[in-house]
C-alpha cells in the first residue's frame, strides 16, 4: 500500500507546474484544455506524434473502452502514447491535461483510479500471465490538431478511466462519455484501509432507494441486474426508461435524485457540468427516471440506472476485487442520450 500513496503524490506534484501555466490563460475550461493540449502535444517527437495523433474523423475517435487491452504477448493493443513512454516532463503536461478536462473531484478520483493498478499489481503478483497493471498504462491521444478555429478532440483512457473530449477551437462540444471505475472500490488493507473511491456514486444510490416506499420500490427495482455501458459505441442503446420518474417522488427523494446526478457531473469542469445540468433542466427533471436491481446491504451486489431525456447515468458493482472481496468493483459512466462525442 506504500506504492499507493507514493503515486498519489507523484500524480498531485506532477500537475502544479502545468496546472498554474494554464489558469493564467484561462476563463473557461475550453481555454484552459487548448492551452495544456498544446502545451503537451508540442513536447512530442515526431514518432509519439505517430502514435498519439489521428484525424478528427477516424473513427478511432469512437472507439472507447475501459478494460485492459493486451494481446497474448502482454502487450498494449490500446492507441495512443502511454505515461510509461513519456519523458518526466511530457508526464508532467499530460496530467496538466488530464486536470484541465476534470473538476479538482474528478482529476483526483481519476488520479487514484490510475494509482489502484498498483494495487491490483500486489494482489496478482502471483499470479502467471493476465492483465498487465502498471498506474503509468494511461493513453492519451488527440484526434485533429489542438486549436482555436478547427474541430478537434482528445481521449486519456485506460483500466478503469475512459474520458472522451470533443473540441472546437476552445468550446467543448462534448465531454461524454465519460467512464469512471474502480478496483477496488473500497481498500481494505493496509496505510490507505477503508479508502473509498466513488462513494457517493454508492451512497446516494442506496439512499435514495431505501427511502422509496413499498410501492415506489416495486416501481423502481428491476428483476435482473443492468449491463455494462456500450463501449466503441457513439450513442448508448438504451430503449425506454424504466423504473420510478422523478414525479412519483417525494419533494426529499428528488432531492436525493438531483444530489445524485450533480455527483456524477461534478466530475467534470463547473461550467461543462453546468452545461449538462442546463440539459438535464431542460429535458425535465419530473423526466428523470431511476431504476435499482440488487441489494442496499453493505457488500451486497447492486445496480442502477439513472435515464432522463438527454442523459444517462449507468453504474454496477457486482464483481469481486482482485482480492477476492465480494462487490466491492465498480464501473460507472455518464452518457449523453444523444451527443456523445458532438453526434447527434
Amino acid at each position: 500500500m506504500k506504492s499507493l500513496r507514493i503515486l498519489l503524490a507523484f500524480f498531485a506534484l506532477a500537475t502544479v507546474g502545468g496546472l498554474a501555466y494554464v489558469a493564467q490563460l484561462a476563463n473557461t475550461s475550453g481555454t484552459t484544455i487548448l492551452a495544456a493540449a498544446q502545451a503537451f502535444s508540442g513536447t512530442l517527437s515526431a514518432d509519439q506524434k505517430k502514435q498519439a495523433i489521428f484525424k478528427f474523423g477516424s473513427d478511432e475517435r469512437f472507439n472507447w473502452n475501459f478494460i485492459p487491452l493486451q494481446d497474448k504477448n502482454r502487450k498494449s493493443t490500446r492507441k495512443g502514447l502511454p505515461l510509461i513512454d513519456m519523458t518526466a516532463a511530457q508526464k508532467k503536461a499530460a496530467l496538466a491535461l488530464l486536470r484541465a478536462g476534470t473538476s479538482t473531484i474528478g482529476g483526483d478520483a481519476a488520479t487514484t483510479i490510475m494509482s489502484l493498478e498498483a494495487i491490483l499489481r500486489d494482489q496478482e503478483s502471483k499470479k502467471k500471465g493476465g492483465n498487465v497493471r502498471d498506474p503509468e498504462w494511461y493513453f492519451f491521444t488527440f484526434f485533429g490538431t489542438p486549436s482555436t478555429t478547427e474541430k478537434w478532440g482528445w481521449r486519456v483512457e485506460g483500466h478503469h478511466l475512459s474520458l472522451n473530449f470533443t473540441m472546437s477551437g476552445t468550446e467543448v462540444v462534448a465531454s461524454t462519455p465519460c467512464f469512471f471505475g474502480a478496483n477496488p472500490a473500497q481498500v481494505k488493507s493496509g496505510p490507505d484501509k477503508d479508502k473509498r473511491i466513488l462513494p457517493q456514486a454508492e451512497d446516494l444510490a442506496r439512499d435514495l432507494f431505501k427511502s422509496l416506499d413499498a410501492e415506489q420500490m416495486k416501481i423502481a427495482h428491476q428483476p435482473k441486474h443492468f449491463g455494462e455501458s456500450g463501449q466503441k459505441t457513439k450513442n448508448p442503446d438504451l430503449g425506454k426508461p424504466v423504473g420510478i420518474a422523478a414525479n412519483k417522488m417525494t419533494k426529499d427523494q428528488r432531492e436525493i435524485l438531483k444530489t445524485l446526478v450533480r455527483s456524477y457531473s461534478a466530475r467534470m469542469p463547473a461550467d461543462v457540468a453546468e452545461i449538462e445540468m442546463k440539459l438535464v433542466k431542460d429535458g425535465g427533471h419530473d423526466n428523470v427516471h431511476f431504476a435499482f436491481t440488487g441489494s442496499t446491504d453493505t457488500g451486497k451486489g447492486f445496480t442502477y440506472r439513472v435515464h432522463g431525456p438527454s442523459f444517462v447515468i449507468e453504474f454496477l458493482n457486482i464483481q469481486d476485487d482482485s482480492g477476492g472481496n465480494a462487490n466491492n468493483h465498480i464501473h460507472s459512466c455518464w452518457r449523453r442520450v444523444k451527443g456523445d462525442f458532438g453526434v447527434q
